[in-house]
């Protein structure tokens, strides 16, 4: 019963405070704020009345934080279930903007969660900042901040009372913004990267020296996790720590990473010092002590990292190296020793031997190092030079390999030479035997084993078994030449060093009559080869039995001696790519193929060709030139193919074009010149010709020729042309002649006479009023015009008296003048004939003889220059003549004047016998047609 009334009463006094909570607000009964200038933080504590805590209200809280602009900067809402304890509430508030810069108030109102009214805000709790002091200058806040990169930092420069901020900056390519126009100057830069150590200026309206202000601040990074932490020891008497502490900060000095380790086992600081100078390293001694948990702190103004090392000291040997290698042969290995410094530590280790080539080989000992630092090395050659350095690790609980030791070279001992020498020869046949030339080489399979200090040769009969011929030739010789008859003949040679001989390399040269037979050149045709580009391809038909293939070739076939090489091959190949760095294009190289049974060799094949073939050095020698109407014969000598030459002789192109136009021939092809010319092409593909005919040319044209020869590798361009000119064709000009040009002269003759007979039967009158010399103002009376005898120059006299004109004419002849232009005899008989061919030339005479002069003041040209069917009739000059004959007009003007000297009956009779013809009339009696 009693229970139940204790449940009742409960109910009650929830249902009482629930509805109090609904009905009444909780307002804040106390407030206060301070303020953590090194953190830049405002810290708030507040209180509600006791009821709300005896309640256990949840209750929410409004905190608003406004600065001395009265801007509202921050309003943050809270929820807290409070208890019965009656603790006060506290809030925390980072400020961005440094607390000294302004003043900053704090106000709060709160409500219970279920209810939905607030209570009345509190009063403004205020922290003053130093905007309200009297300052003695300006100052910046904050000054010297750290602040980590990417961040944003504001800062603000705080002026003296009644002076206003008139210039806030960063000296720095830092971005940023500010606002300068009151006592309080803000200035804001986001993102900041590291780029050096930031200056903040500022400076009042005022110009003396407590006007200026002046701070720095850091942008840095927080440290990294330390990488590659790990320790170790090298004697098991000291342990040392080494990491990486990763990127540059960029914080220095006193702001620099501070490392700290720690023992958490024996809960001590390591008593080391740390050393970064590349890797960080902290060294200490172990003491007792075998297990260690090490933990490593980097810490700086912006952070803190650590890292954890938990280890057994046994399990982390990392030996020192070996030193001191020393070598000791045996009769097949050799051992090779070295020094080290921990002899109390088991090791095992490791050698590593290079050859000269570069390659290397690991050889691991065979048993722990305690005592006896050594290893055995194996499958080495003898007389070789090598290589070899050391490594040690721990035997038991291994932990990582100690450094390499220094290398040390030394080289195996000397053996005989291993394997035969690779030998050939040159047989030359001379009257009394033969010489053969013997060269030798160091090939694949033959080993040295040593300094090789001669080489020995043996030769004897292999018939009779005669005492054998030996000599010693040096290391440096690679061939030798001897002597022998026509008997077959066995021949030896091996290499000697400080030890022994090798195995002796034999070949036998057959009997003269055997070798001169397989040796004829006349019996094996000499076959082509081709290039690939970086060789010469060779292929021969294999025979049944034999041992192995010989070539052999001259990498400088034009030089004597030529350097013989020669390559050998297995019995089962048929071809071969020959390379050689001698080989270039242009140069012909001859290959012979043997087969070699038993140690004899025979000529198999013979094979020349040219790794790239070039267009031939020079064109062919055109010797003569045959002309045709229609066609054109070329010949030229016959062009050599020696091995002089850069390639293999193809044949001809001839190359035949007009020279005015392209060229487009039956039978040709078209080859088009650098410039767009267009020559026509013509292949002989026989190198043995010497000759070819281009037909279906054109008679009369002038054409250019070229004969060029071309190889495997083309030919040269054209430079040189030949120039022929064709003959004109006979038949083509006597049709031409038959059926244009007779045609033509009938029709002009047809045309000349009409005109002749229309002349004579009508002629044309002259009429004064018409006449160009009438035209000036001079001639004219009144309307008509005048024309007076002496004012007029005829071109034209005739004579009726036939020995008053031959008088006339003498006159003439003797007052005339020379001019300045000789003219020789051929020209004077073209201009004046004698009187048999003006006889032949004058028609038949009418009763009454006239005499015609013409007047050269009207023409333009000279006598000379007339056509000689044109000549005056009267002219009788001899050859011998001196050519004076040239029209003096005055003389003619006289006459017409009656100003001659002759007597006034002579002159009269003149006149009476004078008449003058214009020079546009056509008279039928004279010779002007």
């Amino acid at each position: 019963m009693m229970n139940h009334f204790m449940f009742l009463a409960l109910l009650l006094h929830l249902r009482t405070a629930y509805s109090q909570q609904e009905s009444f607000v909780f307002p804040v009964t106390y407030l206060n704020v301070h303020k953590d200038l090194a953190l830049q933080r405002l810290l708030v504590e507040w209180d509600v009345g006791k009821s709300a805590h005896d309640a256990e209200l949840v209750m929410s809280f409004e905190i608003q934080v406004r600065r001395a602009d009265e801007a509202i900067v921050w309003t943050e809402f809270l929820n807290v279930t409070l208890d019965k304890s009656g603790k006060r509430l506290r809030w925390m508030w980072d400020s961005d903007l440094p607390l000294e810069c302004m003043s900053h108030s704090v106000r709060i109102r709160s409500k219970a969660e279920a209810s939905k009214n607030w209570s009345q805000w509190s009063l403004w709790e205020t922290i003053q900042g130093l905007d309200t002091t009297n300052l003695s200058e300006p100052k910046i806040f904050p000054d010297e901040k750290i602040i980590e990169e990417g961040f944003d930092i504001s800062l603000c420069c705080i002026g003296r009372k009644g002076q206003i901020i008139k210039d806030f900056f960063l000296n720095s390519p830092i971005p940023y913004f500010n606002r300068t126009n009151s006592q309080v100057g803000l200035l804001i830069a986001k993102n900041v990267t590291y780029k050096g150590v930031p200056h903040v200026l500022c400076r009042e309206s005022c110009s003396e020296d407590n006007c200026f202000a002046h701070a720095v601040f850091f942008v840095g990074r927080p440290p990294d996790t330390p990488h590659d932490f790990s320790c170790q020891t090298r004697n098991m008497r000291e342990i040392t720590c080494t990491w990486d502490q990763g990127r540059d900060t960029y914080l220095y000095g006193s702001h620099s990473s501070k490392h700290n380790l720690s023992e958490q086992f024996s809960k001590s600081s390591v008593p080391c010092t740390v050393n970064c100078s590349e890797r960080c390293s902290c060294s200490w001694d172990i003491g007792k002590q075998r297990i260690y948990n090490i933990t490593l702190a980097v810490e700086n103004p912006l952070g803190r990292r650590t890292a954890v090392e938990v280890f057994d000291v046994a399990h982390r040997i990392y030996p020192l190296p070996p030193f001191q290698l020393w070598e000791e042969y045996t009769d097949a290995e050799i051992e090779l020793h070295w020094e080290q410094t921990e002899k109390e530590i088991e090791l095992f280790c490791q050698a590593e031997v290079w050859q000269s080539d570069g390659k290397a080989k690991l050889y691991n000992s065979s048993s722990t190092q305690l005592y006896r630092n050594s290893i055995t090395l194996g499958g080495l050659q003898p007389y070789t030079s090598y290589t070899a350095r050391v490594r040690c690790g721990a035997a038991k609980h291994f932990w990582r390999w100690s450094e390499w030791s220094k290398a040390h070279p030394f080289r195996t001992k000397e053996i005989a030479p291993s394997g035969k020498l690779d030998i050939w020869r040159e047989i030359t046949p001379v009257l009394w035997g033969r010489n053969v030339t013997l060269f030798w080489k160091q090939e694949t399979g033959f080993q040295a084993n040593g300094e090789i200090i001669s080489y020995e040769v043996t030769w004897e009969k292999v018939v009779d078994r005669s005492k054998p011929k030996q000599i010693s030739l040096s290391s440096d010789c690679n061939s030798t030449r001897i002597s022998i008859d026509n008997h077959p003949h066995k021949i030896s040679i091996k290499a000697r060093n400080n030890v022994g001989y090798s195995h002796p390399s034999v070949m036998i040269i057959p009997g003269a009559t055997d070798t001169e037979k397989k040796l004829s050149s006349s019996e094996l045709k000499e076959e082509h080869v081709n290039g690939t580009g970086d060789g010469i391809f060779i292929s021969w038909k294999p025979r049944d039995k034999s041992d192995s293939y010989i070539i052999d070739w001259c990498n400088f076939p034009m030089l004597q001696p030529c350097d013989l090489q020669w390559k050998r091959f297995g019995p089962n190949a048929s071809s071969a790519l020959i390379k050689s760095a001698a080989f270039v294009p242009g140069v012909r190289y001859n290959f012979h193929i043997y087969v070699s049974a038993a140690n004899r060799a025979s000529l198999l094949e013979k094979k020349t060709g040219y790794l790239k073939e070039l267009p031939p050095r020079f064109d062919p020698d055109v010797k003569k030139v045959e002309l045709g109407y229609h066609e054109v014969t070329v010949y030229w000598d016959p062009y050599p193919t020696d091995e002089m030459h850069p390639g293999f002789l193809r044949g001809y192109h001839v190359y035949v074009s007009p020279v005015q136009e392209d060229c487009n021939l039956k039978g040709s092809k078209k080859h088009v010149l650098a410039g767009g010319s267009v020559l026509c092409k013509f292949t002989i593909e026989n190198p043995e010709e010497k000759s070819y005919t281009v037909k279906h040319l054109m008679s009369n044209t002038k054409y250019k020729l070229a004969v060029k020869a071309y190889t495997g590798g083309g030919e040269t361009p054209i430079v040189n042309f030949r120039y022929i000119d064709t003959p004109t064709d006979s038949r083509m000009l006597y049709l031409l002649v038959l059926f244009v040009v007779v045609p033509s002269l009938t029709m002009a003759v047809c045309l000349w006479k009409m005109k002749w007979v229309k002349d004579c039967c009508c002629p044309v009158i002259p009429s004064p009023n018409k006449s160009k010399v009438l035209s000036f103002q001079e001639f004219k009376m009144g309307s008509e015009k005048v024309l007076k005898l002496s004012d007029c120059v005829p071109d034209t006299l005739a004579l009726d008296n036939r020995a008053e004109t031959k008088t006339l004419h003498q006159q003439s002849l003797m007052s005339s003048t020379p001019t300045e232009d000789k003219m020789d005899d051929e020209t004077l008989s073209s201009v004046y004939r004698n009187e048999n061919e003006e006889k032949s030339f004058t028609p038949t005479p009418t009763p009454q003889t006239q005499t015609w002069f013409e007047n050269f003041a009207y023409s333009s040209h000279l006598a000379v220059e007339t056509n000689p069917c044109k000549a005056v009739e009267t002219s009788e000059i001899s050859r011998g003549e001196p050519s004076a004959a040239l029209y003096q007009p005055q003389y003619y003007l006289n006459i017409l004047n009656g100003a001659s000297a002759s007597s006034p009956g002579e002159a009269a009779g003149r006149k009476n016998s004078l008449r003058y013809i214009s020079q546009s009339d056509v008279h039928c009696i004279g010779r002007r047609l």
